[in-house]
């Protein structure tokens, strides 16, 4: 009996391999360069390697089969691109924003958030949260990138002398700070433990997500719960969402103790002078509404529920602390390494801040235009993200093929950004390659570390803007060394380009500040 069940079994699963294969589908998938495959598993075998040793595969890949490329894996197929023309013509067009399956992995600690949703619901919660990343909304919250950079310093300061330090735990840290004061409304002063077992489940999370995106078959959750890695999602869940909902539940308390009467005009609140912004006994911010703020009023429209308030809160707290605190550290350890840059963008902060009587405010940050183009070429040469997925709804014509419906297509954003087509010596990091004369004329998606097109990232001004602020104030009061070196760094398949290591750099107290 159960002989006869495993031979039905193999000729429906070789049927189906048949008709995949030899269909439409998969003749036209099946034109497009790419490794050998094994039958029915495809090119699953190559991916079971570690985190580190998958990125240099794929690596070799790209270069192998540049511009485009085919895995398949099982019954799916992933085409891999990185030429600028199929970013414009995949990210550029309304029609090709769905999020593909492999963010699915993700929906156990986002759900279907702004990060993971699609369609009506991704354009609703778009359009909701949109006011929150408004630019008078951004010019209130420099005050509190500047608190905390204040308070970076002095804890670097609280060493004395020379510091050398392990960079992302000390920016993350200063991250997560500032992502709670602005687009939560809340301070984490005095909660470390709290804070630190957030981030080390952040970074645990990573790691799941690399190890279940190449297993195809951990895509079913009653599979993956029954593993080792799914228990261990288990408890990391519980520390991440309840790190969230304790933050969503304070500030609901704070807007019912005040009868919502912050709520009832978002723009008036949050135009505000700053003199009338105060902290209360638990830490969270009156008048100066935040993400958060928007969300609850909405809730209190009936335009979204706890769980949807939960999930956006999560997306948030994440893709706002952990892919900044890496733009920081790479920015450091570059200016480290280049000493006439880092240089130079000290001169220009000090400048700056003469002629601003020593203090950080919206208009000296948009007069800082080197440091701007220096965190601009680390964007490009290490970008938080690096790399988005989509999958297509119907046809997509992408480097001469025809690319079929269904397919999940990964866009490979630190390839094109190195591509040497498009950059020339394209490992030297030059921050006068974004000088306006140097830009003129550049394929418009050939840089795109925060992605592009109708769903590029909501945050990347205030990204911008929390970077100039954290590196004008290390910069004033540090002069950066390297320890470890960018040459040496291997980096993990994952969310975020994450390097396998710790990373240190030296901190050297500027003697004209202190």
């Amino acid at each position: 009996m159960i002989t006869t069940i495993l031979f039905f079994l193999f000729l429906l699963v070789s049927l189906h391999y048949v008709i995949l294969h030899y269909g439409r589908y998969g003749r036209l998938i099946n034109l497009l360069p790419g490794s050998r495959t094994l039958p029915i598993f495809g090119n699953v075998h190559h991916l079971q390697v570690s985190p580190s040793n998958l990125w240099k595969l794929l690596e070799q890949m790209n270069i192998q089969y540049y511009p485009i490329y085919k895995i398949w894996s099982f019954w799916s197929a992933i085409v891999q691109i990185q030429h600028p023309d199929d970013l414009e013509t995949l990210l550029g067009n309304l029609r090709f924003t769905k999020k593909s399956d492999i963010y699915k992995a993700l929906e156990p600690w986002f759900d279907t958030g702004l990060l993971t949703s699609s369609g009506r619901k991704w354009q609703t919660r778009r359009k909701i949260l949109t006011s929150a990343f408004h630019f008078n909304v951004l010019q209130q919250f420099v005050d509190i990138f500047t608190e905390e950079g204040e308070r970076l310093i002095k804890s670097l300061k609280s060493e004395e002398g020379v510091v050398v330090k392990d960079l992302l735990q000390l920016i993350s840290e200063h991250t997560l700070n500032i992502i709670c004061e602005t687009a939560m409304g809340t301070s984490l002063k005095n909660k470390g433990e709290f804070q630190y077992k957030y981030r080390q489940a952040v970074n645990d999370m990573g790691e799941i997500f690399a190890y279940r995106i190449v297993r195809p078959w951990f895509f079913y959750n009653f599979l993956f719960n029954l593993c080792p890695q799914g228990w261990r999602q288990y408890r990391l869940l519980k520390v991440l969402h309840g790190f969230t909902r304790k933050i969503i539940q304070e500030r609901k308390e704070y807007h019912e103790k005040t009868n919502d009467q912050y709520l009832t005009d978002f723009n008036k609140s949050s135009n505000d002078n700053n003199d009338n912004i105060q902290c209360n006994d638990i830490g969270i911010r009156k008048k100066r509404l935040a993400m958060l703020d928007l969300l609850i009023a909405a809730h209190r429209n009936n335009e979204i529920n706890d769980e949807g308030i939960r999930e956006e809160v999560d997306t948030f707290m994440f893709r706002g602390h952990d892919t900044t605190a890496l733009a920081i550290c790479y920015s450091i350890m570059l200016l480290a390494e280049h000493k006439e840059i880092q240089d130079r963008a000290r001169a220009e902060v000090k400048e700056v801040l003469k002629e601003n009587g020593g203090k950080l405010n919206i208009s000296a940050l948009q007069n800082l235009f080197y440091l701007e183009r220096c965190i601009k070429e680390t964007l490009r040469l290490y970008p938080s993200v690096p790399r988005v997925s989509r999958v297509i709804e119907k046809d997509i014509k992408l480097s001469n093929y025809i690319i079929p419906t269904n397919t999940t297509i990964n866009v490979n954003i630190f390839e094109t950004q190195r591509d040497p087509r498009f950059w020339p010596n394209p490992d030297v990091f030059d921050p006068d390659r974004f000088l306006p004369e140097n830009s003129k004329g550049r394929h418009p998606y050939v840089y795109v570390p925060f992605s592009a097109g109708p769903r590029n990232c909501i945050g990347q001004r205030f990204a911008m803007l929390e970077l100039k602020t954290t590196l004008s104030l290390l910069l004033d009061n540090y002069y950066f060394e390297p320890v470890d070196y960018l040459k040496d760094l291997s980096f993990a398949f994952g969310m975020v380009l994450r390097p396998t290591h710790p990373i240190q750099t030296k901190f050297i107290p500027n003697k004209d500040t202190c």
